[in-house]
């Protein structure tokens, strides 16, 4: 399983990279993970890395061999752009990806928001949602999910935005249930 996103994906603060919930969503799977990607980056947002997700995937998997899942998550840095210019990113990603790996399942996960989104990343995760369908991938939505469900700091990070290592392992396991079906 391959997977391009932001910090939700490749780890930050306390949570390193191997203990994200891209990675042990393919623990949970039984399959081996090569994440790509960096915090603050998106579909069209380079953040401090100077990449988005289609150079992060250019850099660190294009090259590789065809993975069996591809699975592409964010949308969450996105929010100076126009909704519609990021599913369009998106979309214009998932063919490119699509072109290399022809037989490889792609999905694409929205936007993580572990309590209440705004407004924009709501347009945002609809647009993301309507580039799946017309690319006819699959399309997985955390912000219809529940995280906090007893103590907030249990979930999220002291900087009221990241998941900790529970609220990683959650996310896996919500991936990996998404994935299996």
């Amino acid at each position: 399983m391959m997977v391009v996103g932001d910090s939700f994906t490749v780890g930050s603060g306390p949570v390193p990279r191997w203990r994200a919930y891209a990675c042990e969503a393919a623990r949970l799977m039984g399959w081996q993970p090569v994440v790509a990607g960096a915090g603050g980056t998106g579909f069209l947002n380079a953040g401090r890395a100077g990449r988005t997700f289609r150079q992060s995937f250019e850099a660190e998997l294009a090259w590789r061999p065809a993975p069996d899942v591809l699975v592409v998550s964010g949308g969450h840095n996105d929010h100076r752009w126009p909704a519609a210019q990021v599913g369009q990113a998106a979309g214009e990603l998932v063919r490119h990806a699509r072109s290399r790996w022809p037989r490889t399942r792609i999905v694409l996960v929205g936007p993580i928001w572990l309590e209440d989104a705004p407004p924009k990343a709501h347009r945002i995760r609809d647009a993301l949602g309507e580039a799946a369908r017309r690319e006819g991938v699959e399309f997985l939505d955390p912000m219809g999910q529940r995280w906090v469900t007893g103590s907030r700091s249990e979930v999220v990070l002291p900087d009221g935005v990241h998941p900790t290592p529970a609220g990683h392992a959650r996310l896996a396991r919500w991936l990996a249930a998404a994935l299996r079906r």
